[in-house]
């Protein structure tokens, strides 16, 4: 396993996206949770979790949540947060989750979605979250609006955070759009060199790998708002649906 995720999602990920707060998770998750209408005590996957922020954020709501994620950092990071012990923490990878379910929800938040280089992949993660879920059990899959992105990118900014200078430089490249992160101590000449790269999946190309892997959309999101889907002004684009037939 090599890609770009395996490197990046480690202690300087912790430093870089520090500004990510609780409380900006628990308003996303508050929103986000009426629109799948569950009962109290209904089983949650948070796949792709990372320092579990949506996580914990869903156990306030009464569900009992599972969190999956690759990065061993992150999960050290989201049981250190969990101090009561709320959420059940699984390393795995979501095109091959090592849980049987069934969960009542799934969910893929935070443009956790789009990392690999083949559309074959993503459809196995896809195929995972159908798997996971019980029948009629819903989903939300927290995209980025591909089309703001590229009108809106940010192509270089530097900050300071703690000491420590963090230059990102963006581009659209070969239909990603990629992040190059520097990250260099004050007074020192050492580099640190991450790279991030999300494919840019627009709106029929997503729903036609949902359908085909057994996925019914039933609403398409612009924002936690639940304003509609606008390609021109959304900054997000989140599908809500449930477990659909299989397809043969």
């Amino acid at each position: 396993m090599s890609g770009w995720y395996t490197k990046s999602f480690g202690d300087d990920y912790l430093i870089v996206y520090k500004h990510r707060d609780m409380q900006g998770a628990y308003e996303e998750v508050r929103r986000m949770m009426e629109w799948l209408e569950l009962a109290e005590g209904s089983d949650v996957l948070d796949l792709c979790c990372g320092m579990g922020r949506h996580s914990m954020a869903l156990t306030d709501f009464g569900f009992h949540v599972t969190g999956v994620d690759l990065s061993e950092v992150l999960l050290a990071e989201a049981r250190r947060l969990d101090a009561k012990e709320e959420v059940v923490w699984v390393r795995g990878d979501m095109r091959q989750v090592p849980l049987e379910g069934p969960f009542d929800a799934v969910v893929n938040l935070f443009t956790s979605f789009g990392y690999f280089d083949e559309d074959a992949e993503h459809e196995r993660v896809l195929g995972e979250i159908r798997r996971m879920l019980r029948e009629g059990g819903k989903f939300i899959i927290d995209f980025l609006n591909p089309d703001y992105v590229c009108r809106h990118l940010v192509p270089h900014s530097v900050r300071m955070e703690d000491g420590l200078q963090i230059e990102e430089t963006r581009r659209i490249e070969n239909g990603y759009v990629c992040k190059t992160i520097v990250l260099q101590e004050a007074g020192s000449e050492d580099k640190r060199i991450y790279e991030e790269k999300v494919k840019l999946i627009d709106l029929e190309s997503f729903r036609g790998m949902l359908e085909r892997s057994g996925l019914t959309v039933d609403a398409v999101y612009g924002g936690y708002d639940a304003s509609g889907y606008s390609a021109a002004e959304s900054k997000r684009m989140i599908f809500v649906g449930r477990r659909g037939e299989a397809l043969e």
